[in-house]
């Protein structure tokens, strides 16, 4: 019970349509008096003009945890962090936590905008409850790895979104919180600031056992990231557990993943003048895929098109896979073949063992002659791939191929 940072019991949270605030300020008296005498609130939500935003929600968070949020948009995720981090109070229920907390809920939350970058680092120092001698001690390490050092004399008022977001993200993770809350506030910065801060998020949760709460629709990131997650749809927990599983439900559960799909109508098929689409998909061992695939499965993309080109044309397919976070995994082109007018059908294999554990996206790409970009159906198909064997040594697969290729070895006396 002690390592236990955060406990949620029975959450719920209501707001009311059409106002500004979600109650008056005699309702929010009443609820705030009730919450010191620790009554349950009583609430009266006759009519229609009230929203739940969250609906009984009940979780624990333990120290050195990594959880990440998932969910739709308006699922409740950003309410639910608002809840955790003691800027709004819960309608109902109630939420015990212990430590620090430091939360990236938006850009510049908790950044005085007529102070400097360097004034607002003593700030939220501060705020968090820290010494003048503790943030001097740190000052530089947060200055150097926001990167923005040029501008530490500039009120903040004149940063933009991404300076916000990189000074901000140093000063929580430096400033050492037991609970470290991020909303989504990296989608603001650049993609190698990005890649810097999920390697130190990794970083300070495995080797200073800090607690992070997540929350990212980078499914990648979040699986690679977090230990466990918590699934909310429409203001309720639909599920909690470890992170590949609930990741899986969540894509499968949104229909996020595409194995299959077919135009009958040639006329409002994918395409232009010279391709159009008939049918894409995926399968494993030659079957449809109904869900998640086992990476020692032999995967095949098919594709048909009609050829609308006139007279005999040199064609060629490329196939590009990239994963979740738009990043290319590899790519293969056939070799070009002269076709007539009409349906045409393709397979490419991938072998079995070539991809590690990740979900995945197909774009195909049509060429003429192999310089000629013809028409490009992009996230044609999506797919997951997870291992029924175990990675060695690290727990997780170093990188997104691992083809079985030959091996030599000789040895000398």
């Amino acid at each position: 019970m002690s390592d236990i940072l955060i406990q949620a019991e029975n959450i719920s949270k209501r707001y009311r349509l059409g106002v500004l605030n979600a109650n008056t300020l005699k309702e929010d008296l009443s609820l705030w008096w009730q919450r010191k005498r620790k009554k349950q609130a009583m609430v009266n939500v006759a009519g229609d003009s009230y929203f739940w935003a969250l609906k009984d929600i009940n979780f624990e968070i333990r120290r050195g945890d990594v959880v990440g949020l998932i969910g739709k948009n308006g699922a409740g995720k950003s309410t639910l962090l608002k809840i955790i981090s003691r800027i709004v109070l819960p309608t109902t229920g109630v939420v015990r936590g212990r430590g620090r907390i430091a939360s990236l809920l938006e850009v510049g939350t908790g950044f005085h905008p007529e102070l400097t970058g360097r004034e607002n680092i003593f700030l939220n120092g501060n705020i968090l409850g820290m010494k003048k001698k503790e943030i001097e001690s740190r000052f530089d390490e947060i200055v150097d790895f926001s990167g923005i050092e040029a501008f530490l004399d500039t009120p903040v008022k004149r940063y933009s979104s991404g300076m916000y977001v990189r000074l901000a993200f140093s000063i929580a993770i430096h400033l050492e919180p037991d609970i470290l809350v991020l909303d989504e506030v990296l989608s603001v910065g650049d993609f190698d600031f990005q890649q810097k801060c999920l390697a130190k998020i990794d970083e300070i949760s495995k080797k200073q056992g800090q607690t992070i709460l997540f929350v990212s629709h980078s499914m990648q990131s979040v699986k690679s990231l977090c230990d466990t997650v918590l699934y909310l749809e429409k203001g309720r927990l639909v599920a909690h557990g470890d992170a590949s599983s609930v990741v899986s439900k969540y894509l499968l559960r949104e229909n996020a993943y595409v194995s299959i799909q077919k135009f009958l109508d040639k006329s409002n098929a994918p395409g232009n003048g010279t391709i159009r689409i008939h049918e894409v998909e995926i399968r494993a061992n030659d079957q449809p895929v109904t869900g998640v695939i086992d990476t020692q499965t032999d995967i095949s993309v098919r594709f048909s098109f009609w050829n609308l080109s006139k007279g005999h044309s040199l064609l060629s397919v490329n196939i590009i896979v990239i994963n979740f976070l738009g990043e290319g995994i590899f790519s293969a082109t056939s070799e070009e073949v002269g076709f007539k007018d009409g349906l045409i059908h393709g397979i490419c294999r991938i072998p079995k063992h070539f991809l590690a554990d990740g979900s995945y996206v197909i774009n195909l790409v049509f060429f003429q002659d192999k310089r000629h970009i013809l028409f490009e159906f992009n996230q044609s198909l999506s797919f997951e791939v997870k291992s029924s064997a175990k990675p060695l040594n690290t727990g997780r697969w170093q990188a997104p191929v691992r083809p079985k290729l030959p091996f030599t070895f000789t040895q000398t006396t």
